[in-house]
């Protein structure tokens, strides 16, 4: 577990913050030797790093395997030993100068792979986004009609209830005989009318 921290400290340290340091140093003097320098360096870290990936799974069991790393660090990094140099003249320039048109083909192929699965996925999120979309907006429509629909019967049974007229049924029982003993009068004086005129006739 020491050697793990130590081993991540040189590299976080001395393998990438003192290079990045002297790379902004090189581009801001605009030095060619020293830009190329550093540039091979950060081709070399870059297959180290992809190395240590599966190396630090696969050989952290292997004996001193942090402090090698340390030790290689710091053979790329030496002046005079110039392992960076050393690796990427003799061994990465040869080959990607050979495999060249063949990853840039691969790129490229990629490159469109990759742009036409992104249309692809990006056209299918965006129609089940739209219907998404469509379907809560036609629940929400459903439950607000439902909504509005009770409170208009509530609001009518409500009304109904307020202003209705007297219910139509049989008149109350002492109603017939006020209106019979009201009427009686009438009567009686249309017929004494009547057999008054016959008289003097």
């Amino acid at each position: 577990m020491v050697s793990w921290i130590i081993s991540r400290l040189v590299v976080l340290i001395f393998g990438t913050l003192y290079p990045a340091y002297y790379s902004y140093k090189a581009v801001k003097s605009k030095d060619i030797k020293e830009y190329v320098k550093w540039m091979m360096y950060w081709i070399i870290f870059a297959l180290f790093t992809t190395a240590e990936t599966f190396t630090d799974i696969f050989l952290c069991w292997f004996p001193f395997y942090y402090e090698l790393k340390i030790a290689f660090v710091a053979w790329l990094l030496s002046p005079y030993t110039k392992g960076s140099s050393l690796l990427y003249r003799k061994f990465v320039h040869p080959t990607l100068s050979s495999k060249e048109k063949e990853i840039d083909d691969c790129l490229v192929q990629a490159k469109d792979r990759s742009y036409d699965a992104l249309v692809h996925f990006g056209k299918r999120g965006l129609n089940v986004a739209a219907t998404a979309a469509v379907m809560a907006a036609s629940k929400g429509q459903g439950a607000l009609s439902e909504r509005l629909r009770s409170f208009s019967m509530q609001d009518l049974t409500t009304i109904r209830g307020d202003g209705a007229p007297a219910p139509s049924g049989p008149p109350p029982p002492g109603s017939g005989r006020a209106s019979g003993k009201h009427g009686q009068p009438k009567m009686s004086r249309s017929a004494s009318e009547s057999a008054g005129s016959s008289g003097t006739s």
